[in-house]
């Protein structure tokens, strides 16, 4: 991403009130994440969030917040596979009041997953979605926030705004807008005078 991107994507975000629409979702995620490892994340059999548990990894050890680093949940993780790498699907029955479920799903979820996420919350759990406006999964979940196709940034990059924010404490709206563009001088450097 160049200098001349980063500015256009700062100009587009501004008025689309996406940075509060993503703090608002991030200060349900931080204020339902209580313990460590409590923070289930799961995505659908064919697009784990990788990306998005490692970005909130990182939030929680910027932040000094360890209930906001995730438990990452796969459908098949392989066998050996490191131990932070292979809790299965089977956690999902585990879970229980004062654990949280982060469902991140691109496409709308397969009736598997959406089982698995009603027998979650069920059990006491507290839902959240970030889904493309999937009607069944948003009826099961206790906050949501939904990525249209044509909102004005990608799934990828909503992801990205909910982690940055889910790591704020104070003045969130602002300390949003202020990392992000640390994140894209950083990435692209600062912009041109």
């Amino acid at each position: 991403m160049n200098a001349e991107q980063v500015a256009a994507l700062r100009v587009l975000l501004g008025p689309t009130g996406w940075l509060e629409r993503a703090s608002v979702f991030a200060r349900a995620l931080r204020g339902s994440a209580r313990t460590p490892g409590g923070l289930l994340l799961v995505g659908t059999p064919d697009e784990e969030p990788w990306h998005l548990a490692a970005h909130l990894d990182e939030e929680s050890r910027f932040a000094g917040l360890p209930e906001l680093a995730p438990t990452l949940v796969r459908w098949a993780p392989p066998p050996g596979a490191p131990e932070h790498l292979s809790v299965g699907v089977a956690r999902l029955e585990e879970a229980r009041r004062g654990e949280s479920l982060l469902v991140v799903s691109p496409q709308a979820a397969p009736d598997p997953l959406l089982e698995r996420v009603s027998d979650a919350r069920k059990s006491g759990a507290t839902i959240l979605a970030l889904d493309r406006g999937d009607r069944h999964l948003e009826d099961m979940a206790h906050e949501a926030l939904i990525v249209p196709q044509a909102a004005p940034l990608s799934f990828d990059a909503a992801q990205h705004l909910v982690s940055a924010a889910a790591g704020e404490r104070a003045e969130p709206s602002r300390g949003l807008r202020a990392r992000l563009a640390r994140l894209l001088d950083t990435v692209s450097g600062p912009p041109s005078p």
